[in-house]
C-alpha cells in the first residue's frame, strides 16, 4: 500500500522518511569518568596532556569505549575540600563513574584518621547515590609515620568494602620505591611515571566499564 502511494505522490516518500528519522532514537552521548583528586591527579609540575587523566583518556579512545574524561583533581586537596566540592561537580557533570583519589594530603598533614575516613565514606556514598560506581584510589605514607601510616592505608580499602566501591590499593604502586620517577621535591611524579599510574588506576578502573 505504501509503494503505491509513494510511487504516485513522490514527496510522500520525503514526508515518510522525514518523519521515521524523528522516531529514530538519537546518538547516546559518551558516559563520562570523573577524576576526583590532588596534585598526583592535577599533573602537577608537568604538562597536562602527559598527566596520568590524560593519558586515561586516550586509552580509552584508542579501545573505542564511549567515555570522556574529566579531572576535576586541585593541587593541595584534602578529603575535606574534595567532599565540599563534590556535590558541585556530581550535578555539573552527572558521571557514570567518579574516581575518588584524594587522601595523600591528609596523610602527609597527619589529619585524623577518623576525618578521613568519613569524608571519603560521605563522598563515595554521595557519588553512588547519584548512579555513579566508584573507584577509591588508596595512598601510602613513608614508615617513619609509624602506626598512623598503617591506620591510614588501611583505611581506604575499608572504605571500598564496606561501600562496596572498586579499590586500587596504592596509586604509586612500583614507582614510590623508584626516585628517578619523581620531581625534585621528591613528592610529585614525574612526565615518566604517568603511564605507571595509570596502569594502577586501569587495575580497578576496568571492571567497571563493562
Amino acid at each position: 500500500m505504501f509503494g503505491k502511494l509513494i510511487s504516485r505522490f513522490p514527496f510522500v516518500s520525503c514526508l515518510l522518511l522525514l518523519c521515521l528519522g524523528c522516531l529514530a532514537p538519537a546518538a547516546q552521548a559518551a558516559k563520562t569518568i570523573l577524576v576526583f583528586g590532588d596534585s598526583l591527579s592535577a599533573g602537577y609540575g608537568i604538562r597536562q596532556e602527559l598527566a596520568w587523566p590524560t593519558l586515561l583518556a586516550k586509552r580509552l579512545e584508542h579501545k573505542r569505549l564511549d567515555y570522556n574524561v574529566v579531572n576535576a583533581s586541585v593541587s593541595g586537596e584534602t578529603t575535606s575540600g574534595g567532599r565540599a566540592r563534590l556535590p558541585a561537580a556530581l550535578d555539573k557533570y552527572a558521571p557514570a563513574i567518579v574516581i575518588v583519589a584524594l587522601g595523600a594530603n591528609d596523610g602527609l598533614r597527619g589529619l585524623p584518621i577518623a576525618t578521613l575516613r568519613d569524608n571519603l565514606t560521605t563522598m563515595t556514598a554521595s557519588a553512588q547515590a547519584k548512579g555513579a560506581r566508584v573507584l577509591i584510589v588508596g595512598q601510602r605514607l613513608p614508615p617513619n609515620y609509624g602506626a598512623y601510616a598503617v591506620q591510614f592505608h588501611k583505611a581506604f580499602g575499608e572504605i571500598a568494602k564496606n561501600r562496596k566501591a572498586a579499590l586500587v590499593d596504592f596509586l604509586l604502586d612500583g614507582i614510590a620505591d623508584q626516585p628517578q620517577f619523581f620531581q625534585a621535591d621528591n613528592l610529585h611524579p614525574t612526565a615518566e611515571a604517568q603511564p605507571r599510574l595509570l596502569d594502577n588506576v586501569w587495575a580497578g578502573l576496568e571492571p567497571l566499564l563493562r
